[in-house]
């Protein structure tokens, strides 16, 4: 029975981590703010979502934006620019609160009632590994039915969480071989 991979890359093999790449594309399924946060434009579109009522300030305070309301405030009225460490508090607070708020819409079009989504699981690249240390590894799909663990883990950003539901509850499904889905090129599912 395989097991986690403890020397992922020793031979040449090349990819990431199962959970990052579901991460990566349940971060494309969220339709966050297309403008970059350096621009004017993206900054005052993520002050606007975070400040717009109390309830969402306190999601903002919770996720880590420490700013003064009087600071906010002299953003919004473009007296001031922030610093480059002021706008990455502002977008890693955006994109946490834009997550929790979301993340139970997105679950139930995920588990659409029992029924699940397909997911595509595309194999590491094995192109750089010598030829007696090269697995097969083939492209495999998997209709996955419960997605609660992995999207809450998400939302709050917990990768230890997420690595756990994604290697626990999901590739263990694949059968005996799951092992070698710890590591992949993509993970692919729409919903």
């Amino acid at each position: 029975m395989p097991d986690r991979n403890h020397e992922f890359g020793k031979f040449g093999a090349q990819g990431i981590k199962g959970y990052e790449a579901a991460a990566r594309q349940l971060d494309n399924l969220v339709d966050f703010i297309a403008t970059p946060v350096t621009q004017r434009r993206g900054m005052l579109a993520r002050l606007n979502y975070l400040t717009r009522t109390e309830h969402a300030k306190a999601a903002a305070r919770a996720a880590g934006l420490t700013v003064s309301d009087r600071t906010l405030k002299r953003w919004a009225e473009r007296n001031t620019t922030p610093s480059k460490k002021s706008l990455a508090q502002l977008e890693a607070a955006y994109r946490q609160v834009r997550r929790h708020n979301v993340a139970r819409h997105l679950l139930q079009r995920l588990n659409k009632d029992g029924r699940g989504t397909r997911v595509e699981f595309h194999p590491l690249n094995q192109s750089q590994v010598p030829r007696p240390h090269v697995r097969e590894v083939s492209f495999r799909t998997l209709n996955v039915r419960h997605w609660d663990r992995m999207v809450e883990a998400w939302a709050a950003g917990d990768d230890d969480a997420m690595d756990q539901a994604w290697f626990s509850d999901i590739t263990a499904d694949l059968g005996s071989d799951y092992g070698a889905y710890e590591y992949v090129m993509n993970i692919g599912f729409a919903a």
